[in-house]
């Protein structure tokens, strides 16, 4: 399936669901960036990739688990894509993994998306990150991790952040990252204004600001 399937699919959901409004702290600027966003389970990068403003020249950041239908479900498991210990996450454990590993693969293997590894295939993503941030194009990363959504921790995985380093290494030029929140009760996309990636400073020397910045902005916490 091409990118006509994508297409499609992402109408159909268009139509069929909530219209989602986006709304900038500060006046957007054309260029390469990433959107950096909160999950809000699997509905999330749905969302973003559909429905956003920006929607059009993104290139999402997915797990290469999402396209092997096989570990699907032990995926979405492991992500908390509902919140464990309810009543309705027996119903959805012995469900949503099994239609996602049907619907996902398709969709994904369709769509603009960088395959995320996590062993030494890594450096693939990083290269085809540069790449499209080369073309002017935006990535769509979504760093939080399970534990932290659900206590609230102001922790998200950083491995990602050296994307800051290689892009400055090639062009020259600072990373800019745009925070955004998905509110899907009122259905809003709120970006906050850019962090940028310091190249004058080491990863180690900027790496909890950036947290900070990062997650504020994604959380919607008000500053």
């Amino acid at each position: 399936m091409g990118k006509g399937f994508y297409k499609l699919a992402t109408a159909a959901i268009r139509i069929f669901s909530h219209r989602m409004k986006t709304e900038w702290e500060v006046p957007f600027e054309e260029g390469p960036c990433v959107f950096v966003v909160n999950n809000v389970g699997f509905m999330g990068p749905i969302e973003i990739c559909v429905k956003f403003d920006e929607r059009d020249r993104c290139h999402p950041w997915i797990n290469d688990e999402l396209v092997d239908a096989r570990k699907i479900p032990a995926y979405a498991r492991k992500d908390c894509w509902w919140k464990p210990g309810t009543f309705r996450a027996k119903m959805f454990n012995a469900t949503v993994p099994y239609l996602a590993a049907v619907l996902l693969p398709p969709l994904v293997k369709s769509s603009p998306y960088v395959p995320v590894y996590h062993d030494q295939r890594i450096m693939l993503t990083l290269r085809e990150s540069v790449r499209i941030l080369q073309r002017d194009g935006a990535l769509v990363v979504f760093p939080e991790v399970p534990d932290a959504r659900l206590s609230r921790k102001e922790w998200i995985s950083t491995g990602w952040l050296r994307l800051g380093e290689m892009w400055y290494r090639n062009c020259g030029r600072a990373l800019k990252m745009y925070p955004v929140h998905i509110d899907r009760k009122k259905h809003v996309f709120r970006v906050a204004a850019p962090v940028w990636y310091d190249p004058g400073k080491l990863f180690r020397e900027q790496e909890k600001d950036l947290v900070s910045a990062l997650t504020n902005g994604m959380r919607g916490y008000q500053k």
